[in-house]
């Protein structure tokens, strides 16, 4: 990580780490402010981390995240605010750096004139020629005029996002597709519950965006900041303006870790670990081999979440390998959940229940996280059982899997697009806007009542694609879809429950029950996570070939 100087007093960075902090200190830096709002990606850590090793050094830090929508005059004031009052040098950092040369731009707009303030920036390798109309309009950016436009803007590249491009395409070669996202790397994120338990090297779940984009489509490769649907504009940081015909709203989960109190700053240390980001899944690992006794706590919050199984898998492949060390009967496994059942879905409970009690777990529902003390190693829930005032217990722990609370990212939350909730608003079936007829959503942000899995958004990619090469050809909504999710419940090493369910919980099998019977532990059921859905993905998911993902069609009246 090489900063890149603006001005003598100011550099600016891609997201840095806590590793990072002394080396930092040692280039004569003083102070850290911090731009990205935590949570936006699953490999990132907190402001709060970032703020504990700046204090090791003696080190100031201010936080002045972008949340969503435009960069917005206040934003602008509190960085311009933060330079002024911090001793310097001063390194500004967000996701690549972008939008904290941005928000210094845009602070200097009345001190020096256009030309020297982006000769700076291009000095230290920015580009912010998107930028410039702000700058010299006094920071407003009219979205009647497009930077550029596409037939199809896509908002994101995960899973959903680029299943829908490659879907797109096998139907209608040659559309003019657009994919923003920032991401440089692309993770199979299903894959990181078996690095937590020693199966999966992180690696094999990781590659670069860029080789993923289906040829012919364009990435754009920045974050979202807003939407203006009336204009049908997606506005980027350094303001940027992208049009669109049509839109397709599919970003990633923002991983809330600074709602628990102290997480932040003891995450991969003093056993404090998650399966839900890339860096730390191999810790989880390392924390079950090393443990021969004592007490290990995993943690469930208040839906939604990603795959609503992970962090009871998470337990299981635990427990399975303290059995197979012969410590089990050393352990006291606590499993601390924030709703009231074990799995939404009651067909699949029997089959569990046989594995919380092999493993002799306790369950403990009702129970949230709200802080934790890593280095005392206690953790605090605080418990709303039915009908009885709400009382905070303290939980002493040896290692502690957290899953963290999940939200939309702020700019889908602030957003137009959105409900009352902070959800895309859709019909649950055609996956189409209620209000705004040419934007469709899939994945994570939806508000579709069904589990959020990236087998959810395989099915949901064909159904949008059908969906919207009908619109383009004047025709109604042709594909529905029904809900489907899948929850490979790794139970043991060898041995999976496999929860297909769809709205309402119907069960959703994808192989005759002769053949694979989900509801009970199965060996081909793990051989199809371990050895069949890796492949799957890469090779099928994200290339278009919808394989057990045909959409049902929507019935004539």
């Amino acid at each position: 990580m090489e900063p890149k100087y603006l001005t003598r007093a100011l550099a600016v960075a891609p997201q840095i780490t806590a590793a990072d902090l002394p080396a930092l200190r040692a280039q004569g830096f003083r102070a850290i402010i911090v731009n990205r709002p935590d949570g936006e990606g699953a490999d990132q850590p907190g402001h709060a981390e970032i703020e504990a090793a700046a204090r090791a050094e003696g080190m100031e830090l201010r936080y002045v995240p972008v949340t969503g929508g435009v960069i917005g005059d206040a934003d602008v004031a509190a960085f311009d605010a933060a330079l002024r009052e911090l001793p310097g040098p001063v390194l500004a950092y967000c996701r690549s750096g972008m939008r904290s040369a941005t928000m210094w731009a845009l602070s200097q707009a009345e001190q020096h004139p256009l030309p020297h303030i982006l000769q700076a920036a291009k000095g230290a390798g920015y580009d912010l020629s998107g930028v410039a109309r702000r700058i010299a309009n006094g920071g407003h950016v009219p979205t009647a005029g497009a930077d550029v436009s596409h037939d199809i803007v896509i908002v994101g590249a995960g899973a959903a996002g680029i299943s829908v491009a490659a879907s797109l395409l096998s139907r209608r070669p040659g559309l003019d597709i657009a994919i923003i996202d920032p991401a440089e790397a692309h993770y199979y994120q299903p894959g990181w519950t078996l690095v937590g338990a020693g199966v999966f090297q992180p690696q094999e779940t990781a590659r670069t965006t860029a080789s993923l984009i289906p040829k012919g489509v364009t990435w754009i490769k920045a974050a979202v900041a807003g939407f203006d649907p009336d204009a049908n504009a997606v506005i980027l940081e350094g303001c940027r303006v992208i049009g669109y015909r049509r839109l397709v709203v599919c970003p990633g989960l923002k991983l809330d870790w600074d709602r628990i109190e102290g997480l932040s700053e003891t995450l991969g240390l003093n056993g404090v670990t998650s399966n839900y980001r890339y860096d730390l899944a191999p810790y989880t690992w390392q924390l079950v081999q090393a443990m021969r006794g004592g007490r290990a706590v995993f943690t469930q919050p208040p839906m939604p979440i990603k795959c609503a199984g992970a962090p009871q898998k998470a337990m299981y492949l635990s427990g399975d390998a303290w059995h197979r060390a012969g410590v089990l009967k050393d352990m006291d496994i606590q499993f601390m959940n924030a709703g009231g059942v074990l799995f939404g879905v009651k067909d699949y409970v029997p089959a569990l229940m046989e594995y919380v009690r092999k493993y002799d777990a306790t369950l403990n529902f009702h129970h949230n996280l709200t802080r934790i003390d890593g280095p005392a190693r206690k953790a605090w829930f605080t418990v709303t059982e039915p009908d009885q005032p709400a009382r905070e217990v303290q939980v002493d722990f040896d290692m502690i899997h957290v899953t963290p609370p999940e939200t939309a990212p702020d700019f889908i939350r602030v957003s137009p697009l959105a409900d009352a909730a902070g959800w895309v608003d859709v019909d649950p079936a055609t996956l189409r806007h209620k209000t705004h007829q040419n934007i469709w959503s899939l994945g994570d942000v939806m508000n579709a009542p069904n589990a959020k899995t990236a087998a959810a958004a395989r099915v949901q990619a064909p159904v949008v694609a059908d969906n919207l090469v009908a619109d383009i050809d004047g025709r109604a909504a042709v594909s529905q879809y029904d809900g489907y999710g899948s929850c490979p419940l790794t139970v043991e090493r060898g041995k999976i429950v496999l929860a297909e369910f769809g709205y309402g919980g119907k069960l959703l099998p994808s192989f005759p029950r002769a053949l694979l019977d989900g509801t009970k532990p199965s060996r081909r059921a793990w051989l199809l996570k371990e050895r069949i859905l890796p492949p799957v993905y890469w090779r099928g998911m994200l290339r278009g070939r919808e394989w057990l993902a045909k959409p049902d069609p929507i019935a004539a009246e």
